[in-house]
């Protein structure tokens, strides 16, 4: 399987008792699962691929992979089955040792992933029934286990491998020599690359509106606590967050990871059993939350968001504030960072000229054909120096806001160059010294780990010794 070890990495990004060491047993014969139809017939269900460890990959697990990386939107006509097969045996070697180096997931987490994912996949195909339908699966239920396995294997996988890699730095002269080994015709080429800042003003809503939901939230909290009306359902017909909405508003809170708002996390574990919050503001709107259950560090909550209806008065006098900053900009009265500074309603960029951070790099860098398409659209036109008309924009945080960006430099692109790109380089020299690490790591586990393939599967080329020869 040439080249699988770049193709497997890809991969893993959608997701998501110990045995002697022994050799693969020559077998001709596939091990099969079968049902009893009558005294006289039998009918194969799943055929067992593989066994490592204490895992088995059956045929069908090979099918789930193509079926998840298409519902993802994968292309997967270049991959082929042995390159999916030898993802799921490494995928079972990592969780057959992480089991054993007592490496563990957080349930809840995965749940709450798995409700996320599933809610996305039903609103690109149409529906939930649709989509259960595309899985071939008989129920809703049956298809939120198999997603959870799924993810939770991804999961296991992925700590195991960055348990593996997780101490492993690189010194300035193993970057050096890293580059020194590359020959000068072979060198990267590192495309065009932009730096962007932009300044957004979000509409403020009124008072008014926000006593209207505070006061509709304590309503729904009475009627609850005063005439025993379900939570869940006031969550599922009223709630605004889109994420729990089809769950009646739950999550799963855990001490030990963070994953909600601060605001939010606070008020729950101030909560006991059965406690319904007064309302109370985050980044997101306004909530009340009912504390349904505590199992040792985790927290079962159900929510309901609301947020303060936006006035057709605030959203242009939010658009005719930009315009007027915009404008000063143009004129030269004030440079684009000192407005951002003093305009910007984005507290992750005002303070820093407005400039956006490359969420992957961390550096302001966006490589030309890496950027996100809405905002390549957004600044392809613009020359440097120029100011970008003002942009309608929105997130789940503030469903309108208004920006207007600037190109604060452009490098245009060229081959690589030891000292310009010294991040960049050494980032690769990293990635190179992780892989090789993860292959000696599988080598060795690979000897040490009961593995039996078995059927046609046998003939695929493997990079990996999975035959021990």
């Amino acid at each position: 399987m040439n080249k699988s070890l770049s193709i497997i990495t890809c991969i893993t990004l959608l997701v998501c008792g110990q045995l002697t060491a022994q050799e693969i047993i020559e077998d001709k014969k596939e091990e099969i699962k079968t049902i009893q139809v009558d005294s006289t017939q039998l009918i194969k269900v799943d055929g067992v691929a593989a066994v490592v460890g204490d895992f088995v990959v059956l045929d069908s697990d090979i099918d789930k992979q193509f079926t998840q990386l298409e519902a993802s939107g994968v292309s997967t006509k270049e991959i082929t089955r042995c390159q999916l097969f030898g993802k799921l045996l490494e995928d079972k070697l990592y969780m057959h040792h992480a089991i054993l180096d007592s490496i563990q997931v957080n349930d809840a987490e995965i749940r709450s992933y798995v409700d996320q994912q599933l809610e996305g996949f039903a609103q690109q195909i149409g529906s939930m029934e649709k989509l259960i339908a595309y899985y071939n699966k008989s129920s809703e239920q049956e298809l939120r286990d198999e997603m959870y396995e799924l993810n939770k294997n991804g999961k296991m996988a992925s700590m195991m491998q960055q348990q593996i890699i997780e101490e492993i730095e690189v010194t300035p002269e193993e970057v050096r020599q890293f580059f020194n080994k590359i020959p000068e015709d072979e060198r990267p080429l590192f495309g065009t690359e932009l730096r962007v800042a932009q300044i957004v003003v979000i509409p403020e809503t009124t008072q008014e509106e926000i006593d209207k939901v505070v006061k509709r939230l304590r309503e729904f909290k009475a009627d609850v606590l005063d005439n025993g009306t379900s939570f869940t359902t006031k969550a599922v017909l009223y709630t605004e967050d889109p994420g729990s909405k089809r769950t009646g508003g739950k999550y799963t809170l855990n001490r030990k990871q963070p994953r909600m708002a601060k605001e939010f996390r606070e008020v729950a574990f101030s909560l006991e059993e059965g406690d319904i919050s007064e309302p109370f503001k985050t980044d997101f709107g306004y909530h009340i939350i009912y504390l349904e259950r505590i199992r040792g560090q985790e927290f079962d909550v159900r929510h309901i968001l609301l947020r303060p209806k936006l006035t057709d008065e605030a959203i242009l006098a939010a658009k005719e504030k930009l315009e007027k900053v915009r404008q000063s900009i143009v004129d030269g009265d004030i440079s684009f960072a000192e407005a951002a500074k003093e305009a910007s309603d984005e507290k992750e960029t005002k303070y820093d000229g407005g400039q956006l951070r490359n969420p992957e790099t961390q550096d302001y860098n966006f490589e030309l054909t890496k950027m996100d398409p809405e905002l390549y659209a957004q600044i392809q036109n613009i020359k440097d120096g120029e100011v970008s008309p003002v942009y309608k924009d929105g997130d789940r945080t503030h469903p309108i806001k208004f920006k207007i960006l600037t190109v604060t430099q452009r490098t245009d692109e060229h081959e690589a160059d030891f000292a310009k790109d010294y991040l960049k380089i050494k980032a690769l020299a990293l990635q190179e010294k992780q892989l090789n690490a993860i292959s000696d790591w599988q080598e060795e586990k690979i000897m040490d780990t009961y593995i039996k393939i078995n059927g046609n599967l046998r003939t695929c080329d493997f990079n990996s010794n999975w035959f021990k020869n």
